[in-house]
């Protein structure tokens, strides 16, 4: 049992040798316990933005890099890589400011109000990042089935045995394989770490909708 369930038991006793506590303690508790919530949101998007930027540095002169730059597809992915950061960063403000909102609340139903706008954050923030993925890995592939000569020969090979269809199926079947199990790795990040805290923060929009019946 946490302070805040604490505190609502000793708030429903009716024993005088209890001291009473108030609805504002109560309020204030949940405010704080949601304001940190929201600024751990912050901070671990900033983590996180921070590792894919590490380990992009980290990749540069090995046999991924040196693979990238042999097929010239950073005409693609350049563009693509400044458009999600732009967003990102715009997500960042979105988190700043969400938390700067709660810090300053001062009423419950704008509280509310805040916990709801965080979740809707957040929701889209993941939708983006899965969808940048997703659409970054299929241009990155399809341009790489077309430019890359290794590709272009076993395409050939292929072809005089009769076997194109069962060339391009295994190609689809283990370009879907490995961007599911992609997507599948950042969606348990994403479950594990945001999902907690959006089910805390969850937890203390429905205390503040008990407060105010």
């Amino acid at each position: 049992m946490d302070e805040l369930d604490l505190l609502k038991k000793d708030w429903k006793k009716d024993n005088d040798a209890y001291p009473k506590v108030s609805y504002n303690d109560i309020y204030k508790m949940i405010l704080k316990k949601s304001s940190s919530i929201v600024k751990w949101i912050f901070i671990i998007s900033l983590l996180e933005f921070a590792f894919w930027v590490i380990l992009s540095f980290a990749l540069k002169g090995t046999a991924y890099s040196d693979k990238m730059d042999e097929l010239d597809i950073n005409h693609i992915l350049i563009p693509i890589a400044v458009i999600s950061y732009v967003v990102l960063i715009y997500f960042f403000y979105l988190f700043y400011k969400n938390y700067k909102s709660i810090s300053a609340t001062d009423n419950s139903k704008a509280l509310m109000e805040s916990i709801l706008k965080t979740r809707r954050t957040v929701k889209y923030y993941v939708i983006f990042n899965l969808a940048s993925l997703t659409i970054g890995a299929l241009l990155g592939a399809f341009y790489a089935f077309n430019h890359d000569p290794n590709f272009s020969s076993q395409l050939q090979a292929a072809s005089a045995n009769g076997e194109v269809f069962k060339f391009y199926a295994v190609i689809f079947m283990v370009t879907i394989l490995i961007l599911a199990l992609a997507v599948g790795v950042l969606l348990l990040f994403y479950w594990l770490i945001y999902g907690i805290l959006l089910k805390r923060l969850n937890r203390n929009y429905k205390e503040l909708k008990k407060l105010e019946v």
